[in-house]
């Protein structure tokens, strides 16, 4: 019989480990960690310089918050795919500091990606 679409992308040992679910999860999670990194690079590198040597507060004020509330969206869809792809508690919250740090979070994200897809605990 034929797998889904979206299974079939996958290697056979992160469907036999994790569940049909576990793809889905996936990537929420990694739209999220890279609509958060580039939200808290933006941040970083052009909003808070701009207010400080600019003396424009406006554009920290709306990414600071913009990036807030979307790392709550990340946090969840995070905490979501631990769950269905059993993390290990350390490695969920590793990658969840991973989200606070500029650029850290691109690679916490690949390491996620990889580690999940090739059926092992993060």
């Amino acid at each position: 019989m034929a797998e889904p679409a979206a299974a079939s992308r996958l290697p056979r040992a992160l469907a036999r480990r994790v569940g049909r679910d576990v793809p889905a999860a996936l990537t929420r999670y990694r739209v999220m960690a890279w609509v958060v990194g580039v939200l808290l690079v933006a941040l970083v590198l052009v909003a808070v310089p701009v207010k400080y040597l600019g003396g424009v507060a406006q554009p920290a004020e709306v990414l600071g918050t913009l990036h807030g509330w979307l790392y709550f969206v990340f946090f969840l869809t995070a905490c979501d795919l631990a769950l269905r792809a059993s993390w290990t508690l350390r490695g969920t919250v590793l990658t969840l500091v991973a989200g606070t740090v500029p650029i850290l979070s691109f690679v916490a994200e690949r390491h996620a990606t990889r580690t999940t897809r090739a059926g092992q605990r993060v």
